[in-house]
């Protein structure tokens, strides 16, 4: 299993709605490197729910459904988005500015990539977010 972080503007897709929707297609992708992320998910994945730019903060647990195919909203070039379905609310959000003080988070992509809308995660990253959200 790998693991993943995508990122959503809460005004735009918040996970409230994502779970109300039970599913989703991540479309609208437009990011070469994002892309090839999204190319290398696998069903089964486990993905980190981000809301950015307002509230900025790892809100939920998701899982990838189906792999990578072609993004139906791309109206031109080669474009892939990836079916996720949500888990589980985080217990509580893992803000940002807890990320940055957490020294085993020192390295995570969302800081050192942050424009990046989807990102892969190591293990180590991803259970350190879990327990910072059981504090």
């Amino acid at each position: 299993m790998n693991y993943w972080l995508v990122k959503q503007e809460p005004t735009t897709y918040p996970w409230e709605q994502f779970v109300c929707d039970g599913k989703t297609a991540w479309t609208g992708v437009r990011n070469f490197q994002a892309r090839n992320h999204l190319r290398a998910m696998a069903p089964g994945d486990r993905v980190l729910y981000y809301h950015s730019v307002v509230g900025k903060a790892v809100v939920g647990v998701a899982e990838v459904l189906r792999s990578a195919y072609p993004d139906p909203t791309a109206e031109e070039g080669d474009w892939s988005c990836v079916d996720l379905k949500p888990l589980e609310a985080l217990r509580r959000p893992v803000e940002l500015e807890e990320i940055k003080a957490e020294p085993a988070l020192a390295e995570i992509g969302l800081l050192r990539q942050s424009r990046l809308s989807v990102m892969p995660l190591k293990k180590a990253e991803f259970d350190a977010i879990s327990r910072l959200s059981k504090k």
